[in-house]
């Protein structure tokens, strides 16, 4: 069982950092350990903090916002959640009511990276498909869509389901199936369980059934990972 993303503990504690709804230290490391998102945002080339943002956040604004951050780190480090979320609503309008606060999908985006998260979650899948025996379940819960991307490509891999680009390109063949399919869609929670738990709302469910077939190895680039460039344009 994979159950990916923040945890609720996690969040609810300002000193880790991980939220712009309480001010703390800026800091989004699960494990306490390595370079933090203050190390990030304030180090990173305006070009990376731009790239990331857009490939881990989705953020259409991320040369904006990098620009803004780099603008504002010039002057002063930049601490806290709080500092680092100001900079970002500056750049994007402001939410109408019922829309999410304007920095969620840049924090998305620096945590994923602070944690190596993409790269992580390939491994963890892997490693999960080599250590199942015939029959064992994989069952991965996603928070957001490039995580579940990332799963149902693995899936469709491991299960013989690739999707083609070219619906006139021929089948591939000789595909020995690592998983069979239990969910052939992801399924998301209900009216009920959103109602007691509004964090699950955009919770996924994906569920693999190991097969006899060995385990094969596959590559970041099969899988959809983003790539982000070490050095971008100043």
């Amino acid at each position: 069982m994979l159950d990916l993303g923040v945890s609720s503990m996690q969040l609810d504690q300002a000193e880790r950092g991980f939220s712009f709804l309480r001010d703390g230290p800026l800091d989004m490391r699960m494990s306490q350990d390595g370079p933090t998102a203050a190390d990030l945002v304030n180090m990173a080339d305006e070009g990376v903090l731009a790239d990331i943002l857009y490939n881990y956040g989705e953020e259409r604004a991320s040369r904006r916002i990098a620009r803004a951050i780099v603008g504002a780190r010039a002057a002063e480090p930049i601490a806290t959640t709080a500092r680092l979320a100001e900079i970002v609503a500056k750049c994007l309008p402001r939410p109408k009511p019922g829309q999410s606060h304007p920095a969620t999908r840049s924090f998305q985006a620096i945590r994923i990276a602070v944690n190596a998260e993409f790269s992580e979650l390939a491994e963890g899948l892997q490693a999960a498909e080599r250590a199942l025996k015939p029959g064992g379940l994989l069952a991965v819960v996603t928070f957001h869509s490039l995580e579940d991307r990332i799963v149902k490509r693995f899936f469709q891999l491991a299960s013989g389901h690739e999707a083609h680009a070219n619906r006139y390109a021929p089948a591939k063949t000789g595909t020995t199936a690592r998983f069979d399919m239990v969910t052939r869609k992801a399924v998301a929670p209900d009216a009920a369980e959103i109602a007691r738990n509004p964090r699950a709302r955009s919770a996924k469910l994906r569920i693999g059934r190991r097969t006899a077939a060995p385990a094969h190895p596959v590559s970041p680039a099969d899988l959809g990972l983003p790539e982000i460039q070490k050095k971008g344009r100043r």
